[in-house]
């Protein structure tokens, strides 16, 4: 795909390659994969890389709310400066021609905590087993 083969079959394999990119610098790869710069001249920056990349995890791969898009869900760790970090973030990519492109960040840091049990209403029985409604028990000391 970086070399220009043949295109992303997926979005999670553009993703993939993109990351690659990152890894090896390859900055007209990453302008020509990204919609905001595509159909731009590509005019390289000739700074060198500061930030090491050394691992991607793919957490989610999913096909979008409208055809021909998809979302995946990444975290991607670095070195910089002897920093250890992470980036994580939510992409959305978009189908053109046949060919997936990176069209933007959905969301940057972790993915929301979502709650593993149903809510407990306040007329329901208090989950602590006082035997009282969650309302006149747990929920008031909250």
């Amino acid at each position: 795909m970086i070399a220009g083969h043949r295109p992303a079959a997926t979005a999670e394999e553009l993703m993939r390659s993109r990351y690659t990119a990152h890894v090896i610098n390859d900055e007209r790869y990453l302008h020509l994969t990204f919609q905001g710069t595509a159909h731009r001249p590509f005019v390289a920056s000739g700074e060198a890389p500061p930030t090491k990349w050394t691992r991607l995890v793919i957490h989610r791969h999913e096909p979008g709310a409208k055809p021909d898009t998809a979302t995946v869900e990444f975290s991607a760790y670095y070195e910089d400066q002897g920093v250890v970090g992470v980036l994580e973030e939510k992409a959305e990519f978009q189908r053109t021609n046949g060919a997936w492109i990176y069209t933007r960040a959905l969301r940057q840091g972790p993915a929301p905590v979502r709650a593993a049990g149903p809510k407990v209403g306040r007329n329901d029985p208090c989950p602590c087993g006082s035997g009282k409604k969650h309302k006149q028990c747990c929920l008031r000391a909250a």
